[in-house]
Parts: C-alpha cells; structure tokens; sequence
C-alpha cells in the first residue's frame, strides 16, 4: 500500500522556484504551482515554452536542477522511487511494442513493477474491460488504430494503479472521435477513482476541458487559474476586424475612438464589453476602411494574445503594434 503520510499540505503535485538549463539556454525559469488531489490540470503553452521539459522533470526521467518537485509529498530527487511508485505516464510519442499483443504489452509493464501470477491477471482484466479493449486483448498493437492505441498506453501506466497520471500531448495523433474517447475516460478515470491528472498541450479546447490550467512561455508561469476566471481576466468581449492598410486603421481607430487596438498578424483586436453597441461606432468612424469584422467572446487563446502580444501558434518574435 502506498504511503500517503506525506501529503500534509494537501498537494498532490508542488513545484517551487524550478529553474533548468540545457547549455546556454534557460527553459525553465523560477516555476512554481501546485496541483491539488482529483484535479485535472493542464500545462499550457507553445512549442518551446518548457512544459515538455517541466514534464520530464515530474516524471523523473530527467534530475531537477534548481528548486524543488514533490509528487504526494516525495521528493523528486531524493525520492525518486517512492515518486515513481505514485505516477503513471503517457508520452508523446507511443511506448508500446508493436510486435506483442495487448495483453503481452500489459504483461510486460506489470512485470516492471514487480507484479505477477492472478494479481496481475486481475489487474490487466479490470483494465481491458474500462477500456473496452478485451475483443482486441490478443491482437498485435501495429494492427490498432490510433484511437486504440491511446487506450492500450494508458490501460499500461495505470498498471501500478497510480495516484497522478501524466500525459505528454495526449491527443497528438488522434482523430475528433478519438479525443472525445479520451477525455470521456479521463473524466471517468478522474470521477471514480480519484486520480489527479497533469497533462501538457498546445491545444486550446483540450485546455479548456481542464479544472484548471497553467499558461507557459519562455520557461515561465504567466498566469494560472480555471479556464472560465482567465477569460473573464480579458476585459469584455472581442472585437476582431481587417482591413487594406491595417496601421493605418489601427491608428485612426485608436485617435478617433480612444480605444486600445492590438494589431496580430494583418487582423486587428479590441476588448470591449457589450461590443455589439460598440460595432457601429467602430464602423461609422473609419467608413470604408474595413473589409470584415467579428465579435466573440474570450477564448483562451485571446489571454494568450493579451499576456504574450502573440497567438499562440506564433513565433516569439510575433508581437502586437498599439
């Protein structure tokens, strides 16, 4: 039986002040949170944000080198076997042998933790049936589709019947109905066995399932919170529209309306509550000057924009124009 003693702060995850290097370059920089029992939470961030590297950091396959990481209370480099113990890990990229079968793939993830004989045997059985998987239990994983093989490599890193589960990119390979597959596990997974979830993503709809969420960039924390208080965080309703000449008509909408206008890419953006009484004075003070116009309600890819200056699928260097 796991030993939960340590768990006095009420954490299932706590990271503080984690700062790592690879040579020269910083891709963590001072990161702290934590994350609490039964949450599903996300690390969001683009590519090269340091979410991946904060993930192998977790997971142990990498040694934390400033600050500290501590799963249910157990040091990430002192305790590296007691953490290993409590985690389950789904990478990005697949885990699984393709020439065995599903249940020889199981087989071989219980035998590293030292499981054996009916124990075991019951183990992989509970698993194949939450799964759905027992018609396809003999069958070569290179014969699964991609949708069943995301089942296959969690069915294997729950095999240790894991406290925190951690998914690298979870839905990378999957198609819409394979996703929604994933997630209706997860929430399953989350409900009955109360099992803390952290996963990494670049996708703002996978964020947005999240109980709450971490934003990344540059190997820092620039906010976190549940998906719902960041949006609210934004100001009001977004107002997206173009234009020919996009800094001339961000200049004569800011002059003639003493609005802030965000220029990203060619498309130009303002906060604005109630923008629908807002629209016609936009249009009625630059006649002729824009081609479309929009209004939404905040996504969490306008935090993004609203923190960084850039999309998230945007190069850093991408910043807004006032």
């Amino acid at each position: 039986m796991m030993d939960n003693t340590r768990m006095q702060d009420g954490t299932a995850l706590r990271i503080d002040q984690v700062t790592h290097h690879y040579g020269e370059r910083r891709a963590l920089d001072g990161l702290s949170l934590s994350v609490a029992p039964g949450e599903i939470f996300s690390l969001l961030g683009p590519n090269g944000s340091g979410k991946s590297t904060l993930f192998r950091l977790i997971s142990t396959i990498a040694p934390v080198q400033t600050g500290t990481i501590s799963v249910f209370g157990f040091d990430a480099v002192k305790e590296q076997d007691s953490v290993r113990r409590h985690i389950g890990v789904v990478f990005q990229n697949p885990a699984l042998d393709k020439q065995l079968t599903v249940t020889e793939n199981l087989t071989c993830q219980g035998h590293l933790y030292g499981l054996h004989g009916a124990k075991l045997a019951r183990r992989i059985d509970t698993l194949l049936e939450r799964f759905q998987l027992k018609k396809r239990a003999q069958e070569r994983v290179n014969t699964l589709s991609g949708g069943l093989r995301r089942k296959v490599e969690l069915a294997k890193a729950l095999i240790p019947e894991p406290k925190l589960l951690l998914l690298d990119e979870p839905s990378t390979g999957l198609d819409v109905s394979a996703r929604i597959d994933l997630w209706t596990l997860l929430e399953e997974m989350r409900t009955n066995s109360r099992i803390t979830v952290v996963l990494t993503t670049h996708l703002m709809d996978e964020a947005d399932r999240c109980d709450r969420l971490a934003i990344i960039d540059h190997g820092k924390l620039l906010t976190l919170g549940s998906p719902a208080d960041l949006k609210s965080r934004v100001g009001g309703d977004v107002i997206s529209f173009t234009g020919p000449q996009p800094d001339e008509l961000a200049v004569r909408v800011s002059q003639k309306l003493g609005v802030t206008v965000a220029k990203i890419d060619r498309t130009l953006r303002i906060e604005r509550p109630q923008a629908h009484l807002f629209l016609p004075q936009l249009i009625e003070a630059v006649p002729g000057m824009i081609d479309s116009v929009s209004i939404g309600r905040p996504t969490l890819d306008d935090v993004f924009v609203q923190i960084t200056g850039r999309r998230l699928d945007a190069p850093a260097s991408n910043a807004p124009t006032p």
